[in-house]
């Protein structure tokens, strides 16, 4: 018997990613996302425009939608400024505002930020519990961690630091996200935050998540998957040329698998071998590496294109959903976070999938 289109208890997202050269929000496309019913539009930052800022345009033009960043930069800010941006457009926006973290790497943390890169899990442990302590206002913010000191006594200060409450009472209940796709982040993740953001997934291999998702509610001392929001990002191209199509989504994949990170050191290289590519993704990292950037592009697999994104024709595309909804059903994936959708291709996944 096929699915039934809607009811898949799934959410579905549209991504906003960073602006290039001049800031260039798709105000129309969001407010078109909020009216189809869509729960979510997710900002980004990279070395340019900033997460918060866009956030905050975002929340000021729309109604319902909530916005979320995937990612804010941890090296950018300390945990006590992301908590305090977040309780302010928790309650600008009445309560719309979702925050999304990452460590990003350490060519970006020490080259961009000056920051050092550190231990990244360490660091989302602290800045978690850092920001929950924050917003729930029991006593004065105290933490004295790996990362960070609250209040700062180390070498180099005067030492007349003072243990804070914050002022603004904040939202305790602020949800809180991690892009992670390592066995200890995706761990870390489910014990500490309310969901996670795989750069891709294949919805068919939750099991490559599993076993990390269990300890980290194990840490916790329980939890669930109904309660979990696992939140990939899914690139949805219509096209009627489905070699066009995926080549849409092979430049981004290229980039991540080849060049995000260096040789022996690559989180995405990494997580495209557990996938099943490890052939291929030593071809592409080779490849873009030695600067043959397109050479590595026409390395990506067409079969990893189609397991992670939804590419080619409206019947393709209608075809290819069923997996989502399958994985939505079992809770494996609750929110698809659609990237590169055009208006048409918002209407065809809120008629099938909301």
């Amino acid at each position: 018997m096929p699915l039934q289109k809607g009811n898949t208890h799934m959410k579905l997202g549209i991504l906003v990613g960073y602006s290039g050269a001049h800031v260039n929000l798709p105000i129309d496309t969001i407010k078109e996302a909020e009216s189809l019913g869509f729960s979510s539009a997710w900002v980004a930052e990279a070395w340019g425009s900033d997460a918060v800022s866009t956030s905050a345009w975002i929340l000021s033009k729309t109604e319902k939608i909530k916005v979320g960043t995937a990612i804010m930069q941890m090296p950018a800010r300390t945990p006590s400024a992301t908590a305090m941006a977040a309780m302010t457009l928790d309650q600008l926006s009445g309560g719309r505002f979702i925050v999304g973290i990452g460590a990003s790497g350490p060519q970006v943390a020490e080259g961009w930020y000056g920051e050092p890169y550190g231990r990244p899990i360490t660091r989302t442990k602290e800045y978690i519990s850092i920001m929950r302590q924050i917003w729930k206002r029991e006593g004065p913010l105290e933490h004295d961690g790996y990362h960070y000191h609250i209040p700062n006594k180390t070498e180099g200060t005067t030492g007349l630091g003072k243990a804070l409450k914050s002022i603004l009472h904040g939202n305790p209940d602020i949800p809180i996200y991690t892009a992670s796709i390592t066995p200890a982040g995706v761990a870390c993740a489910a014990e500490m935050a309310d969901g996670f953001f795989p750069v891709w997934m294949n919805p068919d291999r939750y099991d490559i998540f599993e076993k990390s998702v269990e300890e980290g509610f194990a840490a916790k001392g329980g939890g669930s998957l109904a309660s979990f929001d696992i939140a990939p990002f899914v690139t949805c191209l219509v096209n009627d040329n489905v070699e066009e199509a995926r080549m849409g989504v092979k430049g981004m994949m290229a980039l991540y698998i080849g060049g995000m990170g260096a040789r022996g050191k690559n989180f995405y290289n990494d997580y495209a071998i557990k996938l099943g590519y490890e052939e291929a993704a030593k071809k592409i990292q080779d490849l873009y590496l030695d600067g043959k950037k397109v050479e590595a592009m026409m390395e990506v697999p067409d079969a990893l294109v189609d397991e992670v994104a939804i590419v080619g024709s409206k019947d393709r595309v209608r075809d290819q959903l069923q997996r989502w909804k399958e994985a939505g059903k079992k809770n494996h994936v609750s929110s698809m976070l659609v990237g590169g959708a055009t208006k048409e291709t918002m209407q065809l996944l809120a008629e099938e999938m909301l």
